[in-house]
């Protein structure tokens, strides 16, 4: 068998990474949400160690989240100033969605119904109706503001403060598009299964449920199915923890990031602690940890047919330092995963 191959991409971005996702189509092209105001788009089919940059996207602030949209040269940003893009890879244009009163913490899109939902930090959603594009956004209160933002084949899942979830139901979005009504009630409201701040949440590909991780090392994994016996299926455990060094309890770190594999339905989570871990959602366990890295895991990625996992690392705040600078000390690691790696135990 041979050898896994992982490097980092050259160049990387000149600051912080804020998210990392996959064309729908291309397992190579990536993109790279940054606080240095870019946008950076790869082509991994150039290999290690050569310079897989294609094209940066210049912004007005630091980008926050970053997701494509219909096909490999459409894509979305949320950004600092307030304002949500839609950015024409191929040349360039960029075009404003929306406006909100705040910055905008992310931005999620549905292929199957043509939807873009952006969430702010002014405790709004704004639904795009990308088959209208004439069409003003709809805003959705929120009860609390928005920290993670994800979306399943039929579900879109919002973390907010308060440990407060909503999950809105895509089809009930494209019936208001539809009927010309402004309001939008959650399909359901739930109190987050952690005790802390939210900082990830990832959708199952299977449209089963979600997993959301905290600042406080745990992640939970839930179903969306409201029944006694789904939802005693739920559960919660620790991760991303390190024994302390005089022996006495543990050092606790945020899990920042979370994906699902595509085809196998498992996840990886990436934390604080620098590394990197896969998890049986079903089997309640943890399939491999890799090595410990130089930086923080901010984001994560799965390409669109498994193959390839993105982690985008650079120093986080739990490090202590009053001034932060990812300058320098920014990278993006992309491993290839071998045939089997991301399997759970009871896969055939």
């Amino acid at each position: 068998m041979a050898p896994t191959t992982q490097y980092e991409v050259s160049p990387p971005p000149g600051d912080a990474i804020s998210a990392l996702a996959f064309a729908p189509s291309s397992s190579t092209k990536l993109l790279v949400s940054s606080w240095d105001r870019k946008v950076y788009c790869y082509d991994l089919s150039r290999g290690p160690g050569e310079d897989c940059l294609s094209n940066t996207y210049e912004h007005r602030a630091p980008v926050l989240d970053v997701c494509f949209g219909a096909n490999d040269d459409e894509a979305f940003t949320a950004g600092m100033d307030s304002v949500v893009n839609r950015i024409n890879l191929d040349s360039g244009e960029k075009t404003v969605m929306s406006q909100h009163s705040a910055p905008v913490r992310c931005v999620v899109y549905s292929r199957a119904h043509n939807i873009l939902v952006s969430a702010s930090w002014d405790c709004s959603l704004n639904l795009h109706n990308l088959k209208d594009p004439s069409s003003s956004p709809i805003r959705v209160p929120l009860p609390g503001k928005p920290h993670a933002l994800a979306a399943s084949p039929s579900k879109i899942v919002v973390a907010m403060t308060g440990r407060i979830i909503n999950i809105y139901d895509l089809d009930s979005i494209v019936a208001l598009f539809s009927s010309g009504g402004t309001e939008l009630k959650p399909w359901q409201q739930r109190e987050s299964s952690l005790r802390y701040l939210t900082r990830a949440v990832a959708c199952m590909p299977s449209d089963a449920g979600y997993a959301t991780s905290s600042i406080e090392g745990r992640v939970a994994v839930e179903w969306f199915e409201d029944t006694a016996e789904s939802q005693a299926r739920k559960y919660a455990f620790k991760c991303h923890r390190q024994a302390a060094p005089d022996g006495d309890g543990d050092i606790v770190y945020p899990v920042n990031a979370l994906a699902f594999h595509p085809v196998h339905g498992t996840f990886a989570s990436g934390g604080g602690d620098a590394t990197v871990a896969l998890w049986d959602a079903e089997a309640k366990r943890r399939l491999k940890q890799y090595q410990k890295f130089a930086n923080s895991v901010a984001a994560l990625a799965f390409s669109n047919d498994g193959k390839y996992l993105a982690m985008g690392l650079c120093p986080g705040f739990e490090t202590g330092q009053e001034d932060y600078n990812g300058a320098g000390q920014t990278s993006i690691v992309i491993r290839e995963l071998g045939e089997n790696e991301a399997k759970g135990k009871g896969a055939k």
